[in-house]
Formats: structure tokens, sequence, C-alpha cells
């Protein structure tokens, strides 16, 4: 298969879901490894599963989730499961091995309808929403809902109401850091760079610095910046757009920790990294995915990336 077009396949396979993705500046020399400790989260199955508001992925049959890649110090970790009261508890900053998460069932309609927002939404854009609009009805006061609600409507490109469901999210809970990210996307995707930008700086304002979803936004604003730049010739802002990109990513990639959202990032800044001809950059990137990623579908395909890359080292 053609080398470029292994690229798009693996950037769009991952593109299309994410972000429901260190600031430093670029070097050639690989920066030290982060430490992480492994947990295993034993609940009930099927359960989703996030730590510091990052999604991790759900249980398995019997309840069990490991993840491998927990930064040091404290995290809190949060649990759902269909049909059960959403459950949120601290992870101490030495704490590893199992970690068992007690959910008790919920009769609560508008958490239920939430729950069922939340299912549909990966099956029927349309009826989720409906979900998440009933979920409203019966508990006004519900900023998830109306977070949720916007993620689906601007999926289904209705850019207005999803507009008007940030708006509420963000007026029934002040400095929410995560309905300021979507308030970002839903600027970008409306063309209006600067108020995407603003959206993005309150969200990782609000967060207290930690907002991947808000890096990851700027990250790949400033990389379609560099690439219009490079499309009229405005090679000098190619590079700043860039660098701002490559800042950007890497704080995201810090941040994710190894979750499932970091693996079309590792991709994008590897492309941007490229782009700079900071092709042992690239390769420490794309080796440090595999490590991250050993059993990804798209290994193969990073692999050959190194080998490309590698022979553009030795001309």
């Amino acid at each position: 298969m053609n080398l470029n077009f292994q690229r798009a396949l693996f950037c769009f396979g991952f593109a299309v879901c994410l972000i429901a993705a260190v600031s430093v500046s670029a070097q050639t020399k690989r920066a030290p490894a982060t430490q992480f400790r492994t947990i295993t989260i034993n609940t009930e199955s099927k359960a989703t599963v996030w730590l510091d508001d990052v999604r991790y992925g759900t249980t398995d049959e019997t309840g069990s989730l490991e993840i491998r890649t927990v930064t040091t110090g404290r995290h809190s970790l949060r649990v759902r499961a269909a049909g059960f009261k959403e459950v949120s508890q601290p992870v101490t900053a030495v704490q590893r091995g199992a970690i068992k998460v007690a959910l008790v069932k919920t009769t609560d309609e508008a958490e239920l309808a939430y729950q069922n927002g939340e299912r549909l939404a990966f099956v029927d854009r349309e009826q989720s929403a409906e979900a998440y609009r009933k979920a409203i009805q019966l508990r006004p006061n519900y900023p998830q809902a109306y977070l949720a609600l916007a993620r689906v409507l601007m999926e289904a490109d209705d850019l207005d109401e999803a507009k008007k469901a940030i708006a509420a999210a963000r007026r029934l809970r002040p400095g929410y850091a995560e309905a300021s990210a979507v308030e970002g996307r839903i600027h970008k995707e409306n063309g209006d760079e600067e108020k995407a930008i603003a959206a993005f700086r309150r969200s990782i304002t609000e967060g207290k610095g930690f907002q991947p979803e808000a890096y990851t936004g700027l990250g790949l604003l400033y990389k379609e910046k560099a690439e219009a730049a490079a499309g009229s010739g405005a090679f000098e802002a190619e590079s700043e757009f860039y660098i701002e990109a490559t800042k950007y990513l890497k704080t995201a990639l810090k941040q994710l920790a190894g979750a499932p959202d970091a693996s079309v990032i590792y991709q994008f800044l590897g492309l941007i990294l490229e782009n700079q001809k900071m092709y042992a950059e690239a390769i420490d990137l794309y080796e440090e995915f595999l490590t991250i990623f050993p059993n990804s579908p798209d290994a193969t395909a990073v692999r050959s990336f190194i080998v490309q890359l590698k022979k553009n080292l030795d001309r």
C-alpha cells in the first residue's frame, strides 16, 4: 500500500472520533519518558471509565478495565454503567493495582434518559438528541445533558442549536471547562478562529491548566492555519503556526497519558514534525506511539513511517 495512502487512512480512521487528545519547544532529543503506573478498575460490566474526565474505555464482561498509563499524582476516577448511578472517587498518588468501584442501581428518570442518549449517540444522532432533551425536561438543571446535546448537534452539523445548548450548560455551571472546549470546537466549525481560540483558552483557564480537548482544538486550529499559510506561500507564518500547533498537541498528549483519543494526536503531531523536517523527533514520537499502543491496528503503518523517516535521516 502507498505510504501516503496509509497515512490518510490512519488519520481519517481516528479523526472521526477524536474528542467526542509536554508544552516544550520542538527539539531533536527525546524528553525523559513519563513514569506510569497500572490500575485495574473492577466494577459492573460494560461500564465507562474516566480519569480526570478523560475517557479510558469500558470494562469487559467481567467488569474489569486495566489502565497502564496512569501518571504520578492524585487523580479523579469516574465510572458509569447503564442503569446505575454514576460514581466518582479519588485515586491517591501511590495507589496502583485493583480498585473496586461499587455502583448502585438508579431509578432517576432523568439519569436513565441521559444514559439512553449516550447509547444512541453512536447509533442515531436524532434519537440521541431527543433522549438528551427528555433528560433536560425531567431535570432542567442538568448541565451535563446540555453539553452532551451540544456534542450530538455539532456532529449533526446543527451548529446554531449546538451553540444554544452550550450556552445553557455554561449558564447552569459557570466555569465549565469542558463546555468551553466544545464551544471552541463549534466556533472553529463556523470558521470563527478568534472566538474559537478565546473559548479554548478560557477552557484551559477554567480547567486550571488541564483540558486536553481544548489543547487539541488549539493544536489542530494552528495546524490548519499553517497549512493555509503554506498554500499561499507565507512560509515564515507557516513555521510559526506549526510551532504553536506542536506546543499545544504535545501538551494534549501529555495530559491524555495514553487514553484512546491520544492515538490520532500522535499521527497529527508526527506529520507536523515531518513537515518541519524534524525527522529524528518524529521517529521518537512514532516509537512512543508503538510503546503505548502496541496492539493498535495502525501499528504496521506507523512502523512503515519510521522506516521512511530513517531513510530521510540518511540522505
